[in-house]
């Protein structure tokens, strides 16, 4: 099967993650938020980081300011630039960190 795209179903304040693809080169990682939950705000010194929001709205931090992006979104984290998420809804939010060159 081609289709990567996880089924995952995170409790209240629960984020869950999956690998979907680890090459040499790069990791796409799958995070599901559930209603509260956060993805720390973290930063990847040696490797661009990009967010592709596939379900939901999630609270999108990027350094010092916070934005909304909805479904279908794309956000870009240069390197070394501070980012995570929230999920401030009662639904499932759903988004991909792609990460390359790995560290």
């Amino acid at each position: 099967m081609l289709d990567r795209y996880p089924d995952l179903d995170p409790d209240e304040g629960e984020v869950l993650t999956e690998e979907l693809v680890v090459t040499d080169d790069v990791l796409v990682k799958a995070f599901a938020l559930g209603p509260g939950a956060e993805l720390s705000p973290h930063e990847h010194g040696d490797s661009t980081n990009v967010f592709h929001v596939l379900d939901g709205d999630a609270t999108v931090i990027q350094g010092d300011s916070e934005e909304i992006v909805s479904a279908p979104g794309v956000v870009l984290h240069e390197r070394g630039v501070v980012h995570g998420a929230r999920n401030e809804t009662d639904e499932t939010v759903v988004l991909t960190a792609s990460l390359c060159p790995l560290p």
